[in-house]
């Protein structure tokens, strides 16, 4: 299949919408792109552990670590240790953590809308119908375990 990484990296970089700039531009906080995966993924999950964030996010935790320690800087994330084991951590979104989230997912939402209000209905049904089957694929195929 020739050009098929060419299209895979197409469009990873056409939808790089969470660049180093968005946040600024979108809820006006200076925030990296794995900040912002990190407020989602707090919120999605609700009182998730520090390893549970890293883990959905493919992040060691020492790196991770250093994430959150900014962001509860920022008054964005706090942590409460977990009332079964004093030594897990616990994440939640601060108010101005919320805010912060809620603002990039409605920048996000608006333009995922304007990229599939290119499409017909049904193709647009089609892509996302793809994007589902794409993305179950790409975790059941456990392609970065380098075996």
């Amino acid at each position: 299949m020739e050009g098929l990484r060419e299209l895979f990296q197409g469009f990873a970089r056409n939808f790089s919408m969470l660049d180093s700039t968005c946040c600024a531009r979108c809820c006006g906080e200076d925030l990296s792109l794995i900040q912002s995966h990190i407020l989602f993924e707090v919120r999605r999950q609700e009182l998730p552990s520090m390893q549970e964030v890293a883990g959905a996010l493919g992040v060691d935790v020492t790196t991770f670590s250093r994430q959150i320690k900014l962001l509860v800087e920022k008054g964005l994330v706090q942590t409460t240790p977990d009332p079964n084991d004093g030594r897990v951590k616990l994440l939640s979104l601060t108010p101005a953590g919320q805010q912060i989230e809620r603002q990039i997912d409605d920048f996000m939402q608006r333009s995922i809308r304007r990229i599939l209000d290119q499409l017909s209905p049904f193709e647009q049904s089609s892509v996302l119908s793809s994007l589902a089957l794409l993305n179950k694929a790409v975790r059941d195929a456990d392609i970065w375990s380098c075996r």
